[in-house]
């Protein structure tokens, strides 16, 4: 095999070694980008979790106050319901998890009791029954508001849950990406030695090659003449 042969088959060993070596890089940062996704998905619904929570004290707070207050509250409790609806709307569509939907189900279910049973408060208000009022609100309407409560809640620790564990998976994925990095930069500083190193070998083959070809001109050159 001829010298040039032999650095081409080793520029070509060591490229295909450092492509390899790009291409794990490159498929290790993408795992790593996939697992920030999921991490940052999961913030996001336990955010939108958290302020289903809050939402349901929130209107609840302002019944409570329209029941005391002669119904002044009660356009201010209507707009607080109607931000839950929104929130609970948008949870519907982005939590799409069995658990998390069964979770929605049971949110639904207790606040829309809530709501007919404020409709009766709201009569019974306009009707000039307050002692009624103060029995809906403070028993009955009670009661439900703590089941939405504690499927809210049920809601909020689940999507937490979720959060630590995508969390752990992106930590995870950043440290093996690390030293999958660092393993890579190794075998790459090590192909590039390898092909340094070839190619210095065969600088001097080739210049040891050369050397011989000149001392066998000179000592052609040298011979003396034959005489007939």
């Amino acid at each position: 095999m001829s010298i040039r042969v032999k650095l081409y088959t080793a520029i070509v060993v060591v490229v295909a070694g450092l492509v390899l070596t790009a291409g794990v890089g490159i498929a290790a940062m993408s795992h790593l980008g996939s697992r920030f996704d999921a991490v940052q998905r999961a913030s996001n619904a336990r955010a939108l979790a958290l302020q289903l929570k809050f939402d349901v004290t929130d209107f609840n707070g302002w019944q409570t106050a329209y029941g005391y207050d002669n119904g002044k509250s009660r356009p201010t409790y209507l707009a607080s319901f109607a931000k839950f609806k929104r929130d609970f709307a948008l949870a519907r569509t982005q939590l799409r998890l069995a658990q998390e939907q069964a979770i929605l189900d049971r949110i639904e279910r207790t606040t829309d009791a809530f709501a007919r049973l404020d409709d009766a408060s709201w009569a019974a208000l306009q009707a000039g029954r307050p002692d009624e009022v103060k029995r809906i609100l403070l028993g009955p309407e009670l009661v439900i508001f703590q089941r939405a409560a504690a499927a809210s809640q049920a809601l909020a620790a689940f999507e937490a849950a979720q959060t630590a564990t995508q969390d752990k998976a992106f930590k995870d994925a950043r440290s093996d990406a690390l030293r999958l990095l660092v393993l890579c930069s190794v075998g790459a500083g090590l192909l590039v030695f390898i092909l340094l190193l070839t190619a210095s070998d065969l600088a001097r083959r080739a210049e040891g090659q050369l050397d011989d070809g000149r001392d066998t001109e000179t000592t052609e050159t040298r011979l003396p003449e034959r005489s007939d």
